[in-house]
């Protein structure tokens, strides 16, 4: 049922109810599930944020850059009790909170108004960037982008910079349901290792290799992780 709030101790087996729950008109459904796994994985065991820390200054910030697909996301915050579960089932209705694009002046836990596909990065790295200037270097900065959205040319500014300023506090996870139109010679991680980042890629519906992959040590070098996700 959703009638009340969560107090962050729902697990990832009672996720797919929550987004069941949010039954409004949404388009991209696909692609909101392609990415719950690696949502879970990060609010789950990864990110240093909670309801009683979103505004904290050392917290972790995570951007999901794929705003116009968050049904996932809203359903793993409501999990982790960032939202009212009662809230979920007016999805995408006047008033309601949780639009088809995640607000930061209305969801708590969201950090930056999204859905305009290419401008998550950008703003990561300049977040990531503006982080290390005030000294909070135990803040992490987390943005999770798709694979089509990587032909935007503003991406491909920001990996390039990022590699070059050596923000080792960025973290991209790329979910790759191979849509980008053209695709990149030796897989999307080549592009990010070509400009100094530390890159790998995993099975996007796998948990330990997600959790390892975005855990890892990657000192002076911004991360990527390629998770994979079987179109068929």
């Amino acid at each position: 049922m959703v009638n009340e709030a969560s107090n962050g101790s729902l697990s990832f087996a009672d996720v797919p109810g929550l987004m069941a729950a949010m039954s409004g008109d949404a388009k991209h459904d696909y692609l909101a599930a392609s990415t719950l796994d690696v949502l879970w994985v990060l609010y789950d065991q990864v990110l240093r944020v909670s309801p009683q820390t979103a505004d904290a200054d050392d917290r972790d910030r995570f951007l999901l850059s794929k705003g116009h697909a968050p049904k996932a996301f809203y359903a793993v915050l409501a999990a982790r009790g960032f939202i009212d579960l009662a809230d979920l089932p007016g999805f995408g209705t006047f008033g309601s909170p949780l639009g088809h694009h995640p607000d930061r002046n209305l969801v708590r836990g969201v950090e930056t108004a999204s859905g305009s596909l290419g401008h998550g990065l950008p703003i990561g790295v300049g977040v990531a960037l503006g982080l290390r200037a005030r000294g909070q270097h135990a803040a992490r900065v987390f943005v999770l982008v798709g694979d089509g959205e990587l032909d935007e040319g503003a991406n491909h500014e920001a990996i390039a910079f990022a590699g070059r300023a050596a923000l080792d506090g960025l973290t991209v996870i790329l979910v790759d349901n191979h849509s980008s139109t053209y695709g990149w010679p030796g897989g999307a991680e080549a592009r990010f290792a070509v400009e100094g980042w530390s890159a790998e890629r995993v099975g996007g519906r796998d948990h330990a290799a997600l959790a390892a992959a975005l855990s890892a040590p990657h000192p002076g070098a911004p991360r990527a992780v390629v998770a994979d996700i079987d179109p068929s």
